[in-house]
C-alpha cells in the first residue's frame, strides 16, 4: 500500500505517518512535509524521485503529473486500467493526506495583500483530492488531522479501510474544495480590480457584498419536524462558528431541541449576552416576555418572571450567570422548555435531573473586548429567504452611546430615568416590531410586540402590566421606531410613563416633542431605528 502525504497544517503528521510506516505502508511526500518527515527518521520517497520531473515554478507545479493522478484514479477492478499503469511504470496511491493551503487564514489576516491571497490558492491539493475522492472505491483520501484516528483503527483492525469509511472521507473531501472554492470565490468577487493599483503590497478594498454569496454551513443535526409538524427541518452551522453562539452550546439534559426551541433560545441568547450585569431573558414566541438584571441569577430571574408570569409558562430562559441551586430551585417552580446558561453548579443539575424533558444548554459567554463581530459572538450578517432569493444585511449590531443621545424636551431625565432609558432600549432592538417597552428598575414592565399599529403595542404592553399586578407609573418607555403622530406617545404617557425614548426622524417630530413638553415627560431621540421583523 502507498500513501501520499502533502499538508500544510502539519498537526499530527509526523505520529500518523509512523504509525502508517509501522504498519507496512511505503510513504511518499512533497516539499516541507518530505523534510518534515525525513528530520522524524522515516523512510519517504519524494514525489520528484516518482515523477522524474522536479519541482517548479517556486512549487506551484510539483504533483500535476500522470504518476500521480494515474496512480490515484485507476479503477483497480479494471484489467484496462491496470495493464496502463504497468505499461507506464505507474504505482498505485492508495491513501491520499492532504490539507490545502490555508486561503480563508490568509484573507481574514488585516491587511491582506491581493498577492498574498491569490498565493495561497491551492491548485495541487484540491487536483489531489478530487481524484482521490472520485475514486473512493480504491483510494481514501483525508483532508483533515482529526480524521486520523479512525483511519488508523481500521487500518490496525483489518488492513485496510472499509468501503463505508472511504465513501464518508470522500464527501467529507469534496465538501472541503466546495469550502475552499466558496472562500475563494467570496473573497475574489468582493475586490474591485484596479489596474493601476496592482502591486505585491496591493491591500485591495473588499466590497461588503460580494458578486455571488456562497454561505458555507454544516449539518449539526435532523431536528423531529419544522415549525409546525407537516414541516420538516434541519440545524445548520457556520463553518467557523463564533465563540459564545448558540450552536457551539453543549446539551447537558433533556429531550432533542425543536425547531421552534431553537429559534426561541437564540433570541434569548442573543439579548441576554448584552447586558455586562447579571440579567435574565425570559422568551416566549420570539419575543422577550421578562428582561430584567439584578445582583445575581436568582434576582434577575425573579424580576424578569415578574413582567408576565402567564407568557413565561413553558417559555425560553436564558442567563448570562452561572445557575447556581437557590436559582434553580426557584426557576424549577415553573413550566421551562429551554434553560441556558454559561455554567451550572452541582446543585443546579441536581435541582433538574427530576425534571429529565428540560433542556439544559450550557454555552460560554465570547470573551469581553473583541474587535470583531465574531470575536464578540455576533453574525456580522442576517439573511432572509424570499422567494427564489435570499436578502441580506449586515446585523443590527450597533451599540448606542451616550454621545449619540439627545434629549430634545424642556425635561431632562434624571440619572435613574436614563438608565431605565437605556435599558429599555437595550430590550426593544430584541422585540418583534412594532415594539413599545416599558422599564423601571433594570426590568421590563410591559411588553408589546409584532402589531401593525405602534398605539396597538402599546396598549396591549399597559395591558400586560395591569395582568401581572404591575403598574406603570414612573416607567420609562423605548419605542423601536418613531412616533409618526403624538397619539402613541399620548397612550404610553396616559399609562404612566414619565420619559421616552425614540429614534426620531419624523416629519412630524416637533409635534411629538411638543406633545411630551405639554405632557411634562423627558423625551430623548436615539437617532437610530430597530425594526425586527
Amino acid at each position: 500500500m502507498n500513501a501520499l502525504l502533502s499538508v500544510s497544517d502539519k498537526t499530527g503528521i509526523v505520529e500518523f505517518a509512523q504509525a502508517l510506516h509501522a504498519l507496512g505502508i511505503k510513504l511518499l511526500s512533497t516539499g516541507g512535509t518530505a523534510k518534515l518527515l525525513q528530520e522524524a527518521g522515516l523512510p519517504v520517497t519524494e514525489v520528484a524521485e516518482v515523477t522524474q520531473f522536479p519541482e517548479m515554478l517556486d512549487g506551484r507545479v510539483k504533483t500535476l503529473h500522470p504518476k500521480v493522478h494515474g496512480g490515484l484514479l485507476a479503477r483497480r477492478e479494471l484489467p484496462a486500467h491496470m495493464a496502463a499503469l504497468k505499461e507506464h511504470g505507474i504505482d498505485t496511491i492508495d491513501l491520499l493526506v492532504v490539507n490545502l493551503y490555508p486561503f480563508e487564514a490568509t484573507v481574514a489576516k488585516a491587511g491582506c495583500t491581493l498577492a498574498d491571497a491569490i498565493e495561497n490558492i491551492d491548485i495541487g491539493g484540491p487536483a489531489m483530492v478530487r481524484s482521490a475522492a472520485k475514486n473512493w472505491k480504491d483510494v481514501g483520501v483525508i483532508t483533515s488531522a482529526d480524521q486520523y484516528e479512525a483511519v488508523l483503527a481500521e487500518l490496525k483492525a483489518g488492513g485496510k479501510l472499509s468501503d463505508k469509511l472511504r465513501f464518508a472521507l470522500s464527501v467529507a473531501a469534496f465538501n472541503r474544495i466546495a469550502q475552499y472554492d466558496g472562500a475563494i470565490s467570496d473573497y475574489l468577487s468582493s475586490v474591485s480590480f484596479e489596474a493601476e493599483k496592482l502591486s505585491e503590497t496591493y491591500v485591495p478594498q473588499r466590497a461588503l457584498f460580494p458578486g455571488q454569496s456562497n454561505g458555507i454551513f454544516t449539518k449539526v443535526q435532523d431536528l423531529r419536524y419544522g415549525e409546525n409538524s407537516h414541516q420538516q427541518a434541519a440545524l445548520y452551522r457556520d463553518l467557523y462558528p463564533a465563540p459564545g453562539s448558540l450552536v457551539t452550546g453543549v446539551q447537558l439534559q433533556g429531550k432533542e431541541l425543536s425547531y421552534n426551541n431553537i429559534a426561541d433560545a437564540d433570541a434569548a441568547w442573543e439579548c441576554v449576552k448584552s447586558f455586562d450585569a447579571a440579567a435574565c431573558v425570559i422568551v416566549k414566541h420570539a419575543n422577550p416576555c421578562g428582561v430584567a438584571v439584578g445582583l445575581d441569577a436568582l434576582s434577575a430571574y425573579n424580576k424578569a418572571f415578574q413582567t408576565d408570569p402567564t407568557s413565561a409558562f413553558g417559555g425560553i430562559i436564558a442567563l448570562n450567570r452561572t445557575l447556581d441551586g437557590a436559582a434553580a430551585a426557584q426557576i424549577s417552580k415553573q413550566f421551562v422548555e429551554v434553560l441556558m446558561a454559561p455554567d451550572f453548579t452541582p446543585e443546579a443539575l441536581e435541582i433538574f435531573k427530576s425534571k429529565a424533558n428540560v433542556r439544559l444548554l450550557k454555552i460560554a459567554l465570547p470573551a469581553r473586548g473583541g474587535q470583531t463581530d465574531w470575536e464578540r459572538g455576533r453574525n456580522a450578517m442576517d439573511a432572509k429567504r424570499i422567494g427564489s432569493g435570499l436578502l441580506l444585511q449586515t446585523a443590527d449590531n450597533h451599540e448606542l452611546a451616550l454621545t449619540e443621545l439627545k434629549v430634545v424636551t424642556k425635561k431632562q431625565p434624571t440619572l435613574e430615568e436614563m438608565e431605565d432609558l437605556l435599558f429599555a432600549w437595550k430590550v426593544a432592538k430584541y422585540v418583534k416590531s412594532n415594539a413599545i417597552v416599558f422599564c423601571k428598575g433594570g426590568m421590563t414592565m410591559g411588553v408589546g410586540a409584532g402589531q401593525m399599529s405602534r398605539l396597538d403595542s402599546a396598549r396591549i404592553a399597559s395591558i400586560k402590566a395591569q395582568h401581572a399586578g404591575l403598574t406603570l407609573q414612573g416607567t420609562a418607555v423605548a419605542s423601536d421606531a418613531f412616533f409618526p403622530f403624538r397619539d402613541g406617545l399620548d397612550v404610553v404617557v396616559d399609562a404612566g410613563a414619565t420619559c421616552v425614548i425614540q429614534p426620531g426622524g419624523s416629519m412630524r417630530d416637533q409635534e411629538v416633542i411638543d406633545a411630551a413638553d405639554e405632557r411634562g415627560v423627558a423625551m430623548v431621540f436615539s437617532g437610530v431605528r430597530h425594526f425586527r421583523h
